[in-house]
């Protein structure tokens, strides 16, 4: 989301997508809440575990949702990492498993998103099922179809293009009637919901500060 909008929920530091080395360096600057979303995966080095484990031990919230900070968390919340939203309870269940679940490709200016990841598209056949838009066996399909498409070419109009002749066309008009009135953003409604728990944090640690001073 834009910054100005992310900025209306919690008065922060906002810096890109994070690799390898970023969040200890964000410690280090002596941050005392960390809020990890987005992260690079195979265009550079991952967010480490050892460096999050590291900022732990030096004291800082580390809280995780949405994309890397989904699947970080999942990995480290017994540690002391944690996880927000529905992504991240994904992880740790084990409904999902694999990296490019969360996988995108931006704009490297402007961050825009460039390509759907899976997990908004598997959310989106989930609600489309339940809303009467289309069957089980169908969404089945779509899925299946969408995760064969390598992540950073997947959209919902390949996954249209590529779903024909193999999923009925009137299913398809119902799930494209459907993306254009309820077409939700998962990994967005996660954002946001780790912002605000960012926030309550900090003002968790307001308080804790002016009852011991």
């Amino acid at each position: 989301m834009p910054h100005d909008e992310a900025r209306s929920i919690l008065d922060a530091d906002y810096r890109p997508p994070a690799r390898r080395g970023d969040v200890l360096a964000a410690a280090r600057d002596g941050a005392d809440i960390i809020c990890l979303i987005d992260g690079v995966f195979f265009q550079d080095s991952s967010v480490a575990h050892k460096e999050i484990l590291e900022a732990l031990q030096m004291g800082v919230r580390v809280i995780g949702a949405s994309s890397m900070g989904a699947l970080r968390a999942a990995e480290m919340d017994v540690y002391g990492m944690e996880g927000v939203g529905e992504i991240y309870r994904a992880y740790r269940s084990g409904e999902i498993v694999a990296d490019d679940e969360v996988a995108l490709v931006f704009d490297p200016v402007t961050l825009a998103p460039l390509s759907e990841p899976l997990v908004n598209i598997r959310h989106n056949l989930r609600l489309a099922v339940d809303e009467g838009f289309i069957d089980e066996n169908s969404a089945a399909d779509l899925l299946d179809i969408a995760r064969a498409r390598y992540f950073p070419s997947r959209s919902y109009e390949n996954l249209m293009n590529d779903a024909a002749g193999r999923v009925p066309e009137e299913t398809l008009l119902r799930f494209r009637r459907f993306l254009d009135t309820r077409r939700a953003d998962l990994k967005r409604e996660d954002a946001i919901r780790a912002l605000r728990r960012a926030a309550e944090v900090a003002r968790e640690l307001t308080s804790s500060s002016c009852s011991s001073s």
